[in-house]
């Protein structure tokens, strides 16, 4: 066995304090930051992208078709795990993470140059849909290799808490974002943000970038796909064999419907949804909402660390079960109660606070669980293929099928019925299906 291989694998809280893996959970976690920075830029922009690059003559269509190319990007997440998750178990978990973020960095900058509708018509919606796409594209070899690369170095005892800090990335990158649209909104003139300010967040992104880049570069190759390279071991069609295999398949299936399902919808329905339907349907000062959003959004940090660890205490199943139903019995409450409390800001971030529980119960073991359900040999594939489907064709959807729902029917609460009854799916396969996980040997 290769010599860095056994201390990385084997439970230790040593391996766990050191500087080797500290740059490891570093590299991996601030990549991560910045994809999902980039990614959730847009859509915290998505209202004043329907102005920017669509036709203004009907604005609740224009947001239909923002909303629309967002999720598109998370539509087109799965076909680039499938590429990348390829790649990585073919050639290594490295490999994939240097050019994931690359691809993903570059697409970002581009959108900040884009012209207007205004300037180029239909062009340059065209061109905001292709970046959208590449962006997708790159964010599906991301995720899901973050969380094989950074399970694969963490000691068995501790995975659950020390893998939760990955997602924190989403709520980071969230919470950069907002931040700075805020900030801009509150220093700059509404018509110097429609006219310029807008691209700033998108181009500062290069800066970004580079830093990711470099600590990327530094990294070595995860432990596990060293030992599976020195034994010739690795997977020559990744993607077939994991269809191949009945196991594999039907944890596939699991993670699609219940983890990943579950997490995305409660993800997009506290973090990206609510400021939303904030600022359109409750009609709350846009400002006022981006900093109730924000606080909502630091609390997810802490409670998403003592879910993975909580984890490790009781179980991977118990845990992501009590999140599924709390989100399942919550969304409608906590939508309903947003209505009344408009002019009561703390109350509105009290109530957004369950919702973010809800996500933090169900992702904060994650990283682990995802990586504990396959083998080493098609891990990548299988943990980032149905994880995109699931947090692309179901989570990232959720804000336009929500939008569109109450659009069409005239309610904005049936739209959100959507998630409540998608969530109790969840909830239900959870219950029948989730194995207990915890302390897996992620060598086999």
């Amino acid at each position: 066995m290769h010599p860095n291989f056994r201390s990385l694998a084997t439970p230790s809280s040593a391996a766990a304090d050191s500087p080797a893996y500290r740059k490891v959970a570093l590299a991996a976690c601030f990549g991560t930051f910045i994809e999902w920075y980039d990614f959730l830029t847009f859509a915290t922009l998505a209202v004043h992208f329907a102005v920017l690059f669509f036709p203004a003559d009907d604005p609740v269509a224009g947001l239909l078709y923002s909303l629309a190319t967002f999720g598109m990007g998370m539509v087109v997440r799965p076909l680039g795990a499938a590429l990348f998750g390829s790649f990585g178990d073919r050639y290594g978990r490295r490999k994939v993470f240097i050019a994931t973020i690359g691809i993903m960095g570059a697409a970002t900058f581009l959108v900040g140059l884009l012209p207007s509708h205004a300037q180029w018509g239909w062009a340059a919606t065209g061109m905001l849909l292709a970046l959208r796409l590449i962006q997708g594209l790159a964010m599906g070899g991301e995720i899901g290799g973050a969380n094989v690369y950074l399970a694969e170095h963490a000691p068995a005892g501790r995975r659950g808490a020390l893998t939760s800090v990955l997602q924190w990335m989403g709520g980071l990158g969230i919470l950069a974002s907002t931040l700075q649209i805020v900030l801009l909104q509150t220093w700059l003139s509404e018509a110097d943000f429609k006219a310029w300010g807008w691209r700033i967040p998108f181009l500062l992104s290069a800066l970004l970038l580079l830093a990711s880049m470099k600590a990327r570069l530094a990294l070595h190759e995860s432990p596990v796909f060293t030992e599976l390279s020195r034994q010739n071991n690795t997977a020559k069609t990744p993607l077939l064999d994991c269809l191949r295999d009945r196991q594999t398949l039907g944890r596939m299936a699991l993670l699609f419907f219940c983890i990943s399902a579950g997490g995305g919808l409660l993800f997009f329905c506290s973090q990206v949804y609510a400021a939303v339907y904030l600022k359109t349907v409750v009609k709350m000062n846009p400002v006022q909402v981006g900093w109730v959003t924000l606080a909502a959004t630091l609390c997810l940090f802490p409670l998403t660390y003592v879910c993975g660890a909580l984890s490790d205490r009781l179980g991977r199943r118990p845990v992501v079960l009590a999140g599924l139903l709390l989100g399942t019995a919550s969304i409608l409450p906590v939508y309903i109660g947003l209505q009344q409390l408009a002019q009561q800001p703390v109350l509105v971030f009290v109530l957004l606070l369950i919702p973010v529980l809800a996500v933090a119960l169900v992702t904060g073991p994650q990283t682990a669980l995802l990586s504990e359900l396959f083998p080493a040999r098609t891990r990548y594939t299988a943990v980032g293929l149905p994880h995109n489907l699931a947090a692309g064709w179901i989570g990232g959807l959720s804000p336009y099928m929500m939008t569109l729902i109450a659009d069409k029917s005239g309610s904005t609460l049936l739209g959100l019925v959507y998630p409540t009854a998608l969530l109790f799916v969840a909830l239900v396969v959870g219950y029948r299906f989730l194995p207990e996980t915890r302390g897996a040997d992620l060598t086999a």
